[in-house]
Order: C-alpha cells, then structure tokens, then sequence
C-alpha cells in the first residue's frame, strides 16, 4: 500500500497518509461504512450504491469530537439548504457510530455522518488513513451519478478547513 510522508500535518507534526490520491474522472471506491440510525435505534451499513443515480458529496474528517471537525461539520450541514435535492451529504470519521449520532442529536445536524472504524480499508482506497492516528485526513469529494470522482481536495494542514466555494462549485457543475 502506497504511503504519502509529509502530505498531511498538525501544529507541526508530520503525519503520513496510507493510500493513493484519488483524481477527478477516476472511478470512486466502493465503501460499505457503519451508521446508527437514532429513530430506529439500529446499525445500518451505507455503501456507495445505495445512493446510485446521486451526486455524493463525502466530508472526511479526523474526529468530530475536534473543533475544526465540528465547525466544518455544521458548515457543511448550513450549506446543505441550498445544495441540488439530487445531492447527498455524508460526513466520514472513523468515530463509533453511537458517538457520532449522539453528537448529530446535541449539535442539531441532521445529515448522515458514517463511521469507517471497523477498518482501515476506506481510509486506504481513498487515500485519507493516517497512519500514526489511525483517524482520516481531512478531505473532501464529490462523486456524480455514475459514481466518478469529480473533485477531490485532500487539506494537508488538518487546523484548516477545506475550500468550501470550489467543492461547491464542482457539485453545481453536474
């Protein structure tokens, strides 16, 4: 497996990412990732075709327990109102599921978040593991309707947040 060094940091500490950047035009990696639904109080597992037909907007964070985490979080869910209805929004950590959801409930943010924590595998084929924390790069992609990669932005400094005006630009685009 491919190893990026120095593609991702924090307040100064080099970080190493596991897997190949993904490029616009190249096929999306399927994911079959975990999600507590909180009105039926069950797990489900969201995989990439259950939203066949569908642009997928993916926003990978560390940890929603992280505040840049959260605040891109929210920042998505605000920007959410004013996305095409053939959009869906998911947010991706390697979070437990149950925190995930109760953090969804006390913050008012309504859109999936999904958990990658039982593997590293979508971490690999997205090209977002990093491997001293075993937690996500921050990133964001947009996948259209035939399941392309239409934009990608891997956030190398993980204190910044990614660059909201050209993912949206790219989901107007389709």
């Amino acid at each position: 497996m491919e190893e990026r060094i120095n593609e991702a940091f924090e307040l100064g500490e080099a970080l190493t990412v596991v897997g190949r950047q993904l490029h616009p035009g190249e096929p999306a990696p399927a994911f079959e990732l975990d999600y507590f639904n909180p009105a039926t109080s069950a797990m489900e597992q969201v995989r990439l075709t259950d939203s066949a037909g569908k642009i997928r907007l993916l926003n990978v964070v560390n940890s929603i327990d992280t505040p840049v985490c959260q605040i891109e979080t929210h920042r998505w869910q605000s920007l959410s109102a004013d996305l095409p209805a053939n959009v869906i929004l998911y947010s991706i950590s390697m979070d437990l599921p149950f925190a995930q959801a109760r953090w969804h409930q006390l913050e008012g943010v309504n859109h999936q978040s999904l958990s990658a924590h039982r593997s590293e595998q979508f971490g690999q084929a997205y090209g977002v593991l990093l491997k001293e924390w075993r937690l996500l790069q921050r990133a964001v992609f947009v996948i259209d309707q035939q399941d392309q990669i239409r934009y990608a932005e891997y956030v190398a400094d993980q204190m910044l947040e990614p660059n909201y005006e050209a993912t949206l630009k790219a989901v107007n685009s389709l």
